[in-house]
Protein backbone atom coordinates (compact mmCIF):
# COMPACT_ATOMS: atom_id res chain seq x y z
CA UNK A 1 0.00 0.00 0.00
CA UNK A 2 1.46 3.33 -1.11
CA UNK A 3 1.59 6.24 1.33
CA UNK A 4 1.56 9.68 -0.30
CA UNK A 5 1.22 13.03 1.51
CA UNK A 6 0.46 11.25 4.78
CA UNK A 7 -2.44 9.28 3.30
CA UNK A 8 -2.55 5.53 2.69
CA UNK A 9 -3.90 5.04 -0.82
CA UNK A 10 -6.74 2.49 -0.96
CA UNK A 11 -6.01 -0.98 -2.25
CA UNK A 12 -7.14 -2.27 -5.63
CA UNK A 13 -8.28 1.02 -7.21
CA UNK A 14 -7.20 2.85 -10.35
CA UNK A 15 -4.68 5.56 -9.57
CA UNK A 16 -6.97 8.26 -10.96
CA UNK A 17 -9.46 7.40 -8.19
CA UNK A 18 -6.94 6.52 -5.47
CA UNK A 19 -5.29 9.95 -5.61
CA UNK A 20 -8.62 11.65 -4.85
CA UNK A 21 -8.40 10.24 -1.30
CA UNK A 22 -5.81 12.97 -0.67
CA UNK A 23 -7.46 16.23 0.47
CA UNK A 24 -7.05 18.88 -2.21
CA UNK A 25 -6.91 16.51 -5.19
CA UNK A 26 -9.93 15.85 -7.41
CA UNK A 27 -10.31 13.81 -10.56
CA UNK A 28 -8.86 16.40 -12.94
CA UNK A 29 -5.91 17.16 -10.65
CA UNK A 30 -5.26 13.43 -10.32
CA UNK A 31 -5.15 13.11 -14.12
CA UNK A 32 -2.69 16.02 -14.42
CA UNK A 33 -0.47 14.52 -11.72
CA UNK A 34 -0.43 11.12 -13.43
CA UNK A 35 0.36 12.71 -16.81
CA UNK A 36 3.33 14.58 -15.33
CA UNK A 37 4.54 11.45 -13.53
CA UNK A 38 4.04 9.42 -16.74
CA UNK A 39 1.77 6.82 -15.13
CA UNK A 40 -1.35 5.33 -16.73
CA UNK A 41 -4.70 6.44 -15.26
CA UNK A 42 -5.88 2.86 -14.98
CA UNK A 43 -2.73 1.61 -13.26
CA UNK A 44 -3.67 -0.19 -10.06
CA UNK A 45 -2.66 1.39 -6.75
CA UNK A 46 -1.35 -2.01 -5.56
CA UNK A 47 1.01 -2.35 -8.51
CA UNK A 48 2.93 0.92 -8.10
CA UNK A 49 6.70 0.66 -8.03
CA UNK A 50 8.78 2.73 -5.62
CA UNK A 51 9.97 4.91 -8.53
CA UNK A 52 6.37 5.72 -9.53
CA UNK A 53 5.45 6.65 -5.95
CA UNK A 54 8.50 8.90 -5.79
CA UNK A 55 7.51 10.56 -9.08
CA UNK A 56 4.00 11.26 -7.78
CA UNK A 57 5.39 12.69 -4.52
CA UNK A 58 7.75 14.94 -6.47
CA UNK A 59 4.93 16.32 -8.66
CA UNK A 60 2.74 16.93 -5.57
CA UNK A 61 5.51 18.73 -3.68
CA UNK A 62 6.34 20.99 -6.62
CA UNK A 63 2.88 21.96 -7.88
CA UNK A 64 0.10 21.22 -5.36
CA UNK A 65 -1.01 22.22 -1.89
CA UNK A 66 -2.56 19.20 -0.19
CA UNK A 67 -3.75 17.80 3.16
CA UNK A 68 -2.84 19.91 6.23
CA UNK A 69 -1.65 22.97 4.32
CA UNK A 70 -4.74 22.94 2.12
CA UNK A 71 -7.10 22.54 5.10
CA UNK A 72 -5.40 25.46 6.82
CA UNK A 73 -5.68 27.55 3.65
CA UNK A 74 -9.42 26.85 3.30
CA UNK A 75 -10.00 27.60 6.98
CA UNK A 76 -8.16 30.91 6.69
CA UNK A 77 -10.23 31.83 3.62
CA UNK A 78 -13.46 31.24 5.54
CA UNK A 79 -12.14 33.15 8.56
CA UNK A 80 -11.22 36.07 6.29
CA UNK A 81 -14.76 36.19 4.90
CA UNK A 82 -16.20 36.19 8.42
CA UNK A 83 -13.83 38.94 9.59
CA UNK A 84 -14.74 41.09 6.59
CA UNK A 85 -18.41 40.79 7.49
CA UNK A 86 -19.42 40.19 3.88
CA UNK A 87 -22.59 38.28 3.03
CA UNK A 88 -20.80 34.96 2.59
CA UNK A 89 -18.99 35.46 5.89
CA UNK A 90 -22.26 36.15 7.72
CA UNK A 91 -23.80 32.98 6.26
CA UNK A 92 -20.78 30.97 7.46
CA UNK A 93 -21.07 32.55 10.91
CA UNK A 94 -24.79 31.72 11.17
CA UNK A 95 -24.30 28.19 9.85
CA UNK A 96 -26.62 28.71 6.88
CA UNK A 97 -26.10 27.79 3.20
CA UNK A 98 -23.59 30.12 1.56
CA UNK A 99 -24.31 29.72 -2.15
CA UNK A 100 -27.87 30.94 -2.52
CA UNK A 101 -29.81 27.78 -1.76
CA UNK A 102 -33.33 28.05 -0.36
CA UNK A 103 -33.70 27.66 3.40
CA UNK A 104 -37.46 27.78 3.93
CA UNK A 105 -37.89 24.04 3.51
CA UNK A 106 -34.48 22.49 2.88
CA UNK A 107 -30.91 23.12 4.13
CA UNK A 108 -31.17 20.60 6.98
CA UNK A 109 -27.54 19.62 6.53
CA UNK A 110 -26.33 23.15 7.31
CA UNK A 111 -29.04 24.09 9.83
CA UNK A 112 -28.98 20.87 11.84
CA UNK A 113 -31.95 18.91 13.20
CA UNK A 114 -35.37 20.57 13.37
CA UNK A 115 -36.37 22.25 16.60
CA UNK A 116 -40.01 21.39 17.11
CA UNK A 117 -42.67 24.01 17.86
CA UNK A 118 -44.08 23.84 21.40
CA UNK A 119 -47.08 21.48 21.49
CA UNK A 120 -50.54 22.70 22.51
CA UNK A 121 -52.75 20.95 25.07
Amino acid sequence: MARIAGVDLPKNKHMEIALTYIFGIGRSSARHILEEAKIAYDANSDDLTENEVTAIRKVLDENYTVEGDRRREVGMDIKRLMDLGCYRGLRHRKGLPVRGQRTHTNARTRKGPRRGVAKKK
